[in-house]
Order: C-alpha cells, then structure tokens, then sequence
C-alpha cells in the first residue's frame, strides 16, 4: 500500500480540495448546511494554502488538514487548533488521516506551539479514537450542543500538549 505524501497546499490545489469537502460532507462531521451551488471557495481571507497540509496518494489529492488560531487574542497565540480534517472515501482506512494529524502535530511544533486542540462532535466515533490514539485527550464536552438532523449531538473538545 503507498504511503501518503504530505505537503503545504497550493492555490492550484483549490478546486481539488473543494470538491473534496463536498464529496465528504457530513453529519458525522459537520454542522454546516451541505453546500450548495454556487459553492464558497474553498480557500478564503481566514484560511489559504499555508494553513492546509494535503495528502497525496497515488499521486492523487487525498484529503487535507486544516491549522489556525482558536482565537484572535494575543495571549492565546500559543495555541494552535484543526479546524478541518477530510479524508477522500477511496483513501480511508489507508492511514491518510493519521499521516495528516501527525505532519499537523510537526506543524504547529515548528510554529512553536504549546498546545493543539480540536473539536469534534460526540457521535463521530472513527474521529474520536483516531485523535485519542495520537495523543489527545477529552477536554470538555457541552452536551448537546448541536442540532444534526433532529439528533442531538456533543461538542467533544479534545488537546494534547506539543
């Protein structure tokens, strides 16, 4: 089985990483809306390429991560979070996703981060043990927090220190 190639996006990756999150919409995964046309960029003022670590399999774009900030605040600027993961159906089970949460890990490392936090919801179980297995750890939990086609779900918040 190849071995996923990790690097930085490139604004030629757009169109690739935005039908990607379209194919890989979710419940399980996400609380927005599933997108619909005219679809958003994929990459916008808040987020662009250096924030986005792909995966290549094959020589085929298989999902990516995406890096930023929790917050604005200076006096969290520590901190970083994954405010995206997406993995393509045909890769899964490949290690793509754990390629990507460790290139992450070294990411925010080399930004000298101290911690790394997520959130993930409460029924996505595949998410939840991959990032335990890793290293991270449940840090808080606000029940119910959102409505997902008439089920209520967890907010998981998870971190590991860097």
């Amino acid at each position: 089985m190849p071995v996923p190639y990790i690097r930085f996006a490139t604004p030629d990756d757009e169109d690739a990483l935005g039908l990607l999150d379209r194919v890989t919409w979710s419940t399980l995964h996400s609380v927005q809306p599933r997108p619909q046309p005219p679809y958003e960029p994929f990459f916008s003022e808040r987020f662009g390429p250096r924030d986005h670590l792909v995966a290549e399999l094959g020589g085929r774009l298989a999902g990516y991560i995406r890096l930023g900030y929790p917050t604005p605040l200076a006096c969290n600027s520590h901190v970083r979070q994954i405010q995206g993961l997406a993995v393509a159906e045909t890769a899964r089970g490949a290690g793509v996703g754990r390629a990507l949460l460790r290139a992450v890990v070294e990411e925010a490392r080399r930004q000298d981060a101290r911690r790394l936090t997520l959130r993930v919801l409460g029924h996505n179980a595949p998410a939840r043990k991959l990032y335990e297995s890793e290293g991270f750890v449940v840090e808080g939990i606000l029940p119910e927090e959102f409505l997902l086609e008439g089920e209520y779900v967890d907010d998981v918040l998870m971190g590991r220190y860097l």
